[in-house]
């Protein structure tokens, strides 16, 4: 694409120093920041003397953002991502510039029994938040939380940026819909947007226990024998979350340049591995080195193999993740470790 040498050529060189104060002061709304990725970009953000507003639809206690501490150091907006009117109201009253935005429902299975809350949460919310940037130009960049579902079945892998978006079970349609939505307000009112396509991040605090990850490190820190909802075999691509936050930082600084501006970038490690090797890699660093997993073979409406390229986001953005899977997978367990000793089971 056109473009693409300038960009790279900037972004490099900012990637290069450090410090450069992008973020000082910088006036930044985040929707889901009590979420799992949420907590961990806010974080950073703050470290880097951002002056954060968070949306907050729920106290969880547990939260990583209350936890450390976090919650202190930003303005905090209780309400729903669904009301315009306190969207339009925070963007306006904290003359934000920067917004990203990772609010959602993100359980496939939730998704799956309750497609209208998730349809309601992830597409409506969507248009509602980019309507009101809309409408206020102290916005100069927003970063859209899309996922390598909106991709649906792969006609082809790992999934390029230019693979067509079509899911076709919930979660995965609400992605694909948020995605083109966020394209539409780029390119139709030139809304300084640009889109991540993740694959599976991991990390310490998420408590989404269902999922492979952290499930499977819960019980194998309990010393019990992890449980693969799957045959074993599906093959997915996981990123450390701090990986994923240097991700957002660099994409949400150059949102609104030529060559970003209205693109999405995939961001994984491009090293994909079944769940049977995930778990078995996670017993492998363990203190629990015999236990077998037990293999249900249960799963139903999940694509079986997922995982895609990054080489867009490594070419133009000059993003590098910097954890393998298993030293990503030896610091989230040492953050279980802490966390479960803190919250033992009852």
């Amino acid at each position: 694409m056109a473009g693409w040498s300038a960009v790279e050529g900037m972004v490099g060189s900012r990637n290069k120093q450090s410090g450069n104060g992008f973020w000082q002061d910088r006036r930044v709304f985040v929707t889901g920041c009590t979420g799992f990725l949420g907590s961990w970009l806010t974080s950073a953000l703050v470290e880097r003397g951002a002056d954060v507003v968070g949306l907050v639809r729920d106290h969880v206690p547990q939260a990583q953002l209350f936890r450390t501490g976090t919650a202190d150091h930003l303005t905090l907006v209780q309400g729903e991502l669904a009301d315009y009117a306190l969207l339009e109201r925070a963007l306006a009253e904290y003359e934000i510039e920067t917004v990203f935005h990772l609010a959602a429902q993100t359980i496939v299975g939730i998704a799956n029994r309750s497609p209208l809350s998730t349809f309601e949460t992830n597409i409506r919310g969507t248009w509602l938040l980019l309507e009101a940037a809309r409408h206020h130009p102290t916005v100069r960049g927003i970063v859209v939380a899309s996922s390598e579902k909106a991709y649906g079945q792969p006609q082809f892998l790992p999934f390029e940026e230019g693979h067509p978006l079509h899911g076709n079970h919930p979660y995965d349609v609400s992605k694909s819909a948020v995605d083109l939505i966020a394209q539409t307000y780029a390119h139709t009112y030139q809304l300084p947007v640009a889109i991540s396509r993740f694959s599976n991040l991991y990390g310490g605090g998420d408590l989404n226990w269902n999922r492979l990850l952290p499930g499977t490190i819960r019980s194998v820190l309990r010393g019990q024998a992890p449980i693969i909802r799957s045959d074993g075999s599906f093959k997915r691509d996981y990123v450390y979350v701090e990986d994923a936050v240097q991700a957002y930082l660099i994409l949400a600084e150059w949102a609104g340049q030529p060559g970003v501006h209205g693109e999405a970038f995939n961001f994984g490690l491009g090293q994909p591995s079944t769940a049977l090797e995930v778990v078995q890699t996670i017993i492998r660093v363990s203190e629990h080195p015999h236990l077998e997993p037990l293999i249900l073979d249960e799963v139903r409406n999940e694509i079986r193999d997922e995982y895609l390229s990054a080489d867009k986001a490594k070419r133009c953005l000059g993003w590098q993740p910097q954890d393998s899977l298993e030293s990503g997978l030896v610091k989230t367990m040492a953050w279980y470790r802490n966390f479960l000793a803190s919250y033992p089971e009852p």
